[in-house]
Formats: C-alpha cells, sequence, structure tokens
C-alpha cells in the first residue's frame, strides 16, 4: 500500500472515531460519561453503562457513542451515583452562601431546610430567591411549627387561643401552598418544646392535606426518648402524615444499647402500616446550642426574660437543681461531654469543653462551677455547642435499619470559622469511607440508596435520586476505594477526599479539585420536581 493510501486511511478512522468540533456541537447530547460504575439509587447491584445528558436531564443509559456527545466524561471506572440528597439541613442563610461548598464537596446536590423547627414563615419568597441569587445546589424547605409559633405566641409558655392556632394552621398552609415539602416540629426548642401534642396534630393535619410529611427533633433523646418516639409515630397515625424522626439517637448513657428498642417502635409502626422513617449523621456527637442545658421554661420569655430569672436567687437555685438532676439521669457525672463550637462573647472558648473553660476561667472545674460558668456563657448570648453523648453501637444499629437516611443536620459552613461539628464537611463520604469500605456495615449499594433514592421518595423529590432516564441529571462520581472524610472533631476544616465531579442539572459544579463557578440549583417544591 502506498504512503497515500495510508495517510488517507489514518484520516478516514480519524474522522470516524474522533469527531471534529463542528461535529460534536450539532450531537444529541450535551454530557455523556462512559467507563462507569453506576450505582444507580435503587439498592441494585452496580452495572456497567455509559450515562447520557440533554438540558439537565439523563436521556439515555446503556452503550452510547461518544460522537454523541458534545462533552465526554471519562469515569475511569468509578463509581457513578445519584447526587446525595441531605435532607436534614439548617440553610436559611444560604444565599448568603450560595456555593454550599461544604456539601457540594460531599456530594450533597439537594438539600431539604427548615428543621428542628426552625425556618423562613414566607416559603414563596424564600423560594423565589433563585431568581436574584442562583444557588449551585437544589433546595426545598419545611414550614416549622416553632417558626409559624413564634410568629403568633413569640416565646410565650402557654397554649394557644382558638383564634391563634386558626393563624398557625393558615400559615402552614400558605406555606404547603407555596411548595414546603412538609411541616417540621423542635419540641426540645423554645418556643415548640412548649406545645402540646394536640396542637402539633392540628398543623400536622393541615400539611398531610397536601400531600406533606412530619419531621421532627422529637421532644426528648435522652431519659425519655421512648415516650418521645411514641409522640412522634401516634402523630402519625392520628392525622395519616408520614413521619420522619430527625437525628435519631440515644443520648443518654442509661440507655446506651436499647437501641433494637427504639427502632423497635419504629418497626411496630411500620407492620402497622404507617409510614415511618428516620435519618441520622454518622457521628456519636451531636450538636445545638447551649441553651437546651437549661429547663425549658427558664427560657420563656427569651434571653432577657431568662436573665431575670438567673437573677432571682430562689429561681436560680431551681435551675440548677434541674440542670444537676437532668445530668444525673443521663449517668453523666460533669459537662465534659460539651464542647463549645462558636461562643461570640470569647473565640478562645471555641473548641475546649465546658469543664476546661470553667478551670480556665476560673480555677476550679466541680459541678457547681461548670454550672456557673455556663449560666455566665447563657447570659452573655448562649454558645453553639457539640455534645460527645452517644455510643458507636448504637449509630451502626441505626445505620444498618433500611428505613434509615444519612443526613448531616449541618449549615453552610464558613471556612474556618469556630469549631464546628465534621458532619457539615464529611457526613457522606465517611459513611462510603468507614462504614461501607472500612466495616463493611453496608454495602455500597445500600449505602447510596440510603442517600439518594429513599430521602426523594420520603420527601416527594419525585425527580431526583435515581439515574433514570427522564430523572435531573444530578450526579457524583466518586473513587470508593479512596473515599474518606478528614474533618476531625479538633480540626473540622477540612474537605474529604475521592470524588471527582458532582454535577448539579447537568453541568459540573465540581471538577478536577475545585468548584467550577456554576450554579444551576434549582428550587424544589412539593409536588413539582
Amino acid at each position: 500500500m502506498s504512503t497515500l493510501k495510508i495517510f488517507l486511511l489514518f484520516l478516514f478512522v480519524l474522522v470516524l472515531f474522533f469527531p471534529t468540533a463542528g461535529q460534536t456541537a450539532d450531537a444529541p447530547f450535551d454530557l455523556l460519561i462512559t467507563n462507569a460504575r453506576v450505582v444507580d439509587g435503587t439498592g441494585n447491584p452496580w452495572v456497567r453503562a455509559d450515562v447520557a445528558v440533554k438540558n439537565g436531564r439523563i436521556v439515555k443509559i446503556g452503550r452510547i457513542a461518544p460522537a454523541d456527545a458534545k462533552q465526554t466524561i471519562d469515569a475511569k471506572n468509578q463509581i457513578l451515583a445519584p447526587g446525595f440528597i441531605d435532607v436534614h439541613a439548617h440553610t436559611e442563610n444560604i444565599f448568603n452562601h450560595p456555593e454550599a461548598e461544604n456539601f457540594i464537596q460531599m456530594g450533597v446536590t439537594s438539600l431539604v431546610t427548615g428543621n428542628c423547627g426552625g425556618s423562613v414563615t414566607d416559603v414563596e419568597k424564600f423560594l423565589g430567591r433563585y431568581k436574584e441569587t442562583p444557588l449551585a445546589i437544589n433546595l426545598a424547605t419545611l414550614i416549622a411549627h416553632g417558626s409559624v409559633r413564634a410568629k403568633v405566641l413569640g416565646s410565650e409558655n402557654r397554649a394557644p387561643t382558638a383564634e391563634e392556632l386558626k393563624q398557625m394552621e393558615e400559615i402552614v398552609e400558605t406555606a404547603m401552598k407555596n411548595g414546603a415539602v412538609g411541616l417540621s416540629t423542635g419540641l426540645i426548642y423554645v418556643p415548640g418544646t412548649y406545645a402540646k401534642t394536640d396542637e402539633v396534630v392540628s398543623l400536622a393535619r393541615v400539611a398531610n392535606k397536601y400531600q406533606g410529611i412530619y419531621a421532627s427533633h422529637i421532644r426528648n433523646e435522652g431519659e425519655k426518648v421512648f415516650e418521645a418516639i411514641t409522640e412522634a409515630i401516634n402523630i402519625g397515625e392520628q392525622t395519616g402524615i408520614p413521619v420522619e424522626i430527625s437525628h435519631f439517637k440515644i443520648s443518654s448513657k442509661k440507655h446506651w444499647g436499647k437501641t433494637n428498642e427504639t427502632l423497635g417502635l419504629v418497626r411496630a409502626a411500620r407492620e402497622k402500616g404507617l409510614v415511618v422513617t428516620v435519618d441520622q449523621y454518622a457521628y456519636t456527637a451531636s450538636s445545638t446550642s447551649l441553651d437546651t442545658i437549661l429547663p425549658s421554661w427558664a427560657l420563656a420569655g427569651g434571653r432577657e426574660e431568662g436573665k431575670k430569672r438567673l437573677a432571682d436567687e430562689t429561681t436560680r437555685e431551681k435551675i440548677v437543681d434541674e440542670i444537676k438532676k437532668t445530668l444525673k439521669d443521663s449517668k453523666f457525672k460533669d459537662f465534659s461531654y460539651a464542647n463549645v463550637a462558636t461562643y461570640a462573647a470569647n473565640r478562645d472558648f471555641n473548641g475546649l469543653n465546658i469543664k476546661e473553660i470553667t478551670k480556665r476561667s476560673r480555677g476550679k472545674d466541680k459541678l457547681d462551677v461548670q454550672i456557673d460558668q455556663i449560666l455566665e456563657m447563657y447570659a452573655a448570648g448562649g454558645a453553639q455547642m457539640v455534645y460527645h453523648k452517644m455510643n458507636e453501637e448504637d449509630v451502626q444499629n441505626i445505620m444498618r435499619e433500611p428505613f434509615t437516611m444519612i443526613a448531616s443536620d449541618s449549615g453552610v459552613r464558613e471556612f474556618g470559622e469556630g469549631v464546628p461539628h465534621p458532619r457539615g464537611y464529611g457526613n457522606n463520604v465517611r459513611v462510603l469511607g468507614r462504614y461501607v469500605r472500612e466495616l463493611k456495615l453496608l454495602t455500597l449499594e445500600d449505602a447510596v440508596r440510603k442517600m439518594t433514592s429513599l430521602p426523594a421518595q420520603t420527601f416527594g423529590l419525585r425527580d431526583r435520586g435515581l439515574i433514570r432516564e427522564g430523572f435531573a441529571a444530578d450526579l457524583v462520581i466518586f473513587d470508593e476505594n479512596r473515599i474518606a472524610d478528614r474533618a476531625t472533631f479538633e480540626n473540622p476544616h477540612q474537605y474529604p477526599i475521592g470524588i471527582s465531579s458532582v454535577y448539579v442539572n447537568g453541568t459540573a459544579v465540581f471538577a478536577d479539585g475545585k468548584m467550577t463557578g456554576a450554579r444551576m440549583g434549582v428550587a424544589l417544591r412539593r409536588g413539582e420536581n
């Protein structure tokens, strides 16, 4: 064969297998991901397939020619999964941090905010902010009982009048009409803690009328955890609303090892035909306000009223006695389990536990002195805390359950600010690295299901959570042999490793180790997505 013929044959092959820029521009697909092991979110074993995307949607799964796509990504034999859905977030301030980088770098592409009884009350205005401030992530919201109650009753410790309850119901109904995915409660927090069960039932009925869910930070996660779980289930039984118990745990040493019993309550409800699920973060510490150490009645009316109670010697003594009793009931000796995440009045306290702070500030660390320190910090504005009150065996038992979702209970993190809980940087990847790869507690496919299709189904996000034709192209590519969390309690501001790319509605928001700057997230409204 002549040299000319060989050259012409080479050009023919080049054109056949490597289309020109002009041909690629006319290709039917915007994006093609090849050489991937697809874990589709159902829990089924992975399969090898190509996935094509057009206009932000998955349009074809199978064997697809690279010439048919404008852009082809080689997954290099890594896992391709649906983007993770975090159903327990606290991101009311997300429009001030539109990249939501700590979530995106965990592979999270959709969030549900408004949990634990705290949310915006104008859902239409909140979700409408996408028009002026696009986000890198998709966002849904619950309407929160505590915020609704505060709007009508303030922080008063009393039952609402019939007229006030009607006002609360109207706020919930408007929020549901505007796309809220359900009702949340924070029955440990002011003012939600002052509500009786029948008040919550009334609002849950409204949310159920619009196919919403009831997501509850239950009334007690320690000494009275059994009663609190039962209350949540009963609300579902009375109203017909699906129940989702937030950050399911046991935070009392007295009940450590009893997760088979607490989970048994959920199993029994499900066997009766009730829809009950739970979510969980993969750590043995929680994070919430310092204020929760004080009895709820002492917080009524706000911080200024609380400070007045502390100034009264008799009332202060009663508060101290109740703090001691709660501590004793939980089988903890002191407050060395309570670490400060953020304390605005003195940032030197960040990262230290109450016992350490007390010793440093007062030269003594006896229990009475620790409580004095807590009350002083409360009066100075309070603090965000990390509480090491859980047991690893219980965490694992909860994670095994088929009805458990993986959720961070985190907000958008400002890198380097404070010493927050590491779950905001590592939760999803910790499950995949530690509990799947290292401990083999879960299969990879089931872990992905707990982060994708299960939360999508539970919260009514109809076109998310699966790699399926017609679904939104929220996707994550990761190396299951390398994926790991790096954030620790001592040094939480560390992004994970092992995630290669994250796509939101078909566009890469994270690739090559950095955020791309793309903001393709959408508002997720009940019944629309």
